[in-house]
């Protein structure tokens, strides 16, 4: 896929948490706009964002180039309020997507977290180039609280290739998570949105997942499934006969089926007052 890339220049870097984020979280922060996965599902493709671009999702990415400063100069001014900064990076973009690994605006704001840290910070990522940082996180989660949050829809690859087949694959994805884990960072298996996956799924977290969070198309679109049927999603699970998984309740089920592995408390649907970990 071609895709576009251009530099900008953000006037703000840290954006107020709202929806699903106002629980736990005070700030997103997002070192890119556009996402170059380009997830068949993905909810920011019915924002703003991207409606009123001219362009599809997916195939452009704007670089905010000033990000590291930008944070270092409103985190500033967050202390000098004694505001509190718990920040979830990132909410509508990946911020270790394929450009990151030329472009380092992720791993530069993480350098500039460390003279400046905020008390909170969950990386929302579902690529293998985390792993790239782990010395940069090993040194944050000294200074303040860190979680990265690995995207782990399914464990079937064949899945995948149907929802978003520009992601990187689901076993890089667990031995980074397996990585990150080892090297004593808190891992997170983001569930989100469930996809269909094995009955030895959550045997494949075991050991590499802290805490697991649950999210379906129905419940954590933003507006109650409405963004996720206007992206076709009933449809193309009605394609592949599975339509099973897109029940109104799949959040309890897929819930209840975690249980079994995990301990409650460890396992998060959607928004929750325990989205944010406890310290």
């Amino acid at each position: 896929m071609n895709i576009e890339v251009k530099d900008v220049v953000s006037k703000t870097i840290l954006t107020e948490a709202t929806g699903y984020l106002n629980v736990g979280f005070t700030h997103s922060l997002n070192p890119y706009s556009g996402c170059a996965f380009a997830c068949k599902y993905c909810y920011v493709r019915e924002m703003p964002v991207q409606k009123f671009k001219d362009m599809p999702w997916g195939t452009w990415v704007n670089i905010k180039t000033n990000a590291a400063e930008k944070y270092r100069i409103e985190a500033v001014k967050l202390r000098a309020r004694n505001r509190p900064i718990n920040i979830f990076m990132s909410s509508v973009t990946d911020p270790y997507q394929p450009i990151e690994r030329k472009a380092e605006i992720t791993r530069s704001i993480l350098e500039q977290m460390l003279v400046n840290p905020p008390d909170f910070i969950q990386i929302q990522t579902r690529s293998p180039l985390v792993k790239r940082d782990i010395d940069l996180l090993k040194q944050l989660k000294d200074v303040c609280r860190v979680l990265v949050s690995m995207t782990v829809e399914t464990d079937r690859e064949d899945m995948k290739r149907i929802f978003a087949p520009y992601a990187p694959g689901i076993r890089l994805r667990l031995k980074t998570l397996a990585a990150v884990h080892e090297a004593g960072i808190p891992t997170q298996a983001s569930v989100s949105p469930v996809l269909p996956f094995t009955r030895d799924f959550a045997k494949t977290l075991e050991g590499i997942a802290d805490s697991v969070w649950i999210d379906t198309l129905t419940i954590g679109d933003g507006l109650s499934g409405r963004r996720s049927a206007t992206l076709g999603m009933p449809k193309l699970f009605e394609e592949h006969a599975l339509t099973q998984w897109y029940r109104g309740d799949l959040h309890h089920r897929v819930e209840k089926y975690f249980k079994k592995y995990f301990p409650a408390e460890k396992i998060r649907v959607s928004k929750s007052e325990a989205f944010l970990p406890k310290g």
